[in-house]
């Protein structure tokens, strides 16, 4: 039987329910009356880190190649019958797929026929078509994908970020793979990659917008297709504290030479919500407009408006990364690591923080009024182990000193990466 929650925020009152389904899936729903949209993610818990695992039945874990996560992402819209697009544009909805380095999902927006448009899905989803012709063809399209965005600056300066961090862990690697990784990919690797993550087990479908539950339920009830738990486990090889290398530069055709300022810190899964919160107020403090710091590089023409940062964290990784334009950006490195030492030894001004913190808070309530941000929030707070309503309450709880400790304590310049993309 399927077992039916509400999940309710206790300060803003806003709610959704929670269905365990019968056949294994999470399913999260957010009802909003008089809205004209409706959003639905179909994901599973399966991103590009994730190519070490095994099943309870099985005796040795499984490594498959880099990129196949993405891969099957991309095949899974080639059906035997037509293109998956071409359903959803008979409907008149968007439709669309992501892989991030945790999780892959594949999702509609439509404004009519919303039922309708679950049922596609759904069904997709659940049909893997994999042959060695469309396999082979992938390879190639795929990997003009992949030599694509080795040209692209902005990913270029990312990866080698990561590359400099990261001894170990998968995050290091492009999402797509490489070419020569996913020329070892084939039909039978694909469906067991399929058959392992695709279990409705590790799955999660998030809808809000102008629906009804009911009617959602019981196309899930139709659609869905049982699945026994099968005790997936999946694993990352050891990964030290301690980065790499320090630096990394590259010169590309760029219009003005981009930086990213990397800080590894130690990843958190049983308080991950917290940490992650924790990370981006005090970012967001550090690199606030209003600080000396900021102005300082500002009017020394160091920075501009791009200069920003943002906390990089998912299964076995956290971080956070400062980015920007700048001719200089050794100079915006010493200028933060002197920032963070100033701010460990002298403390965090209340006001500044307070200001941010509202912000953020105030960012995170209008999101429960948006429907293609809350079922965002719904499927990303599930798959990382949370309620829907856990972040505003975890952020209203917050105080400076948290900020200052995760500062103090985190971001340390034994552990920060310069990775540059210098103009030619």
């Amino acid at each position: 039987m399927s077992k039916k929650e509400i999940l309710t925020s206790k300060r803003t009152g806003d709610s959704c329910i929670h269905v365990k389904h019968k056949s294994g899936l999470d399913i999260l729903i957010r009802e909003m009356p008089g809205f004209s949209t409706v959003y639905a993610l179909f994901g599973t818990k399966y991103g590009s880190v994730n190519t070490t695992f095994k099943l309870a039945a099985d005796k040795e874990y499984t490594t498959v190649p880099n990129g196949i996560a993405h891969f099957l992402e991309h095949k899974l819209f080639e059906n035997e019958d037509c293109g998956v697009f071409e359903l959803f544009a008979k409907t008149g909805a968007q439709c669309n797929a992501y892989t991030s380095f945790d999780k892959t999902c594949y999702l509609f927006s439509c404004t009519k026929d919303y039922t309708e448009n679950l049922r596609i899905l759904l069904d997709f989803v659940q049909k893997p078509y994999f042959t060695k012709e469309n396999v082979d063809k992938e390879q190639g399209i795929i990997g003009q994908e992949i030599r694509m965005t080795n040209d692209n600056p902005e990913w270029r300066v990312l990866f080698n970020m990561l590359r400099c961090m990261y001894h170990n862990h998968p995050v290091q690697i492009d999402i797509a793979g490489t070419e020569e990784s996913i020329a070892q990919i084939d039909a039978d690797l694909l469906y067991k990659c399929y058959d392992t993550f695709y279990n409705l087990n590790n799955m999660t479908l998030s809808i809000a917008g102008n629906i009804k539950a009911d009617e959602v339920l019981a196309i899930c009830d139709d659609m869905l297709r049982p699945c026994e738990d099968k005790g997936l486990e999946t694993v990352f090889p050891d990964e030290p504290a301690d980065i790499v290398q320090a630096e990394i530069r590259e010169k590309q055709s760029v219009g003005a030479s981009i930086f990213n300022l990397g800080c590894k810190c130690a990843p958190d899964k049983e308080n991950f919500l917290k940490k992650e919160m924790t990370a981006s107020l005090a970012v967001s403090y550090l690199t606030d407009a209003s600080s000396d710091m900021y102005n300082r590089l500002l009017s020394d023409g160091i920075i501009n408006a791009t200069f920003g940062g943002e906390v990089f964290a998912g299964d076995g990784f956290f971080s956070v990364i400062l980015s920007g334009e700048s001719e200089n950006p050794d100079a915006v490195r010493d200028a933060v690591i002197a920032e963070i030492k100033r701010i460990s030894e002298e403390g965090i001004d209340e006001k500044t923080f307070n200001r941010i913190k509202k912000a953020t808070y105030g960012d995170l309530v209008r999101q429960l009024c948006s429907v293609t941000s809350f079922a965002g929030v719904m499927i990303n707070s599930h798959m990382a182990g949370c309620k829907p309503f856990d972040i505003v309450d975890i952020v209203s709880e917050l105080t400076a000193a948290d900020a200052l400790d995760f500062i103090k304590n985190e971001l340390l310049a034994d552990r920060i990466v310069l990775s540059v993309i210098e103009k030619i």
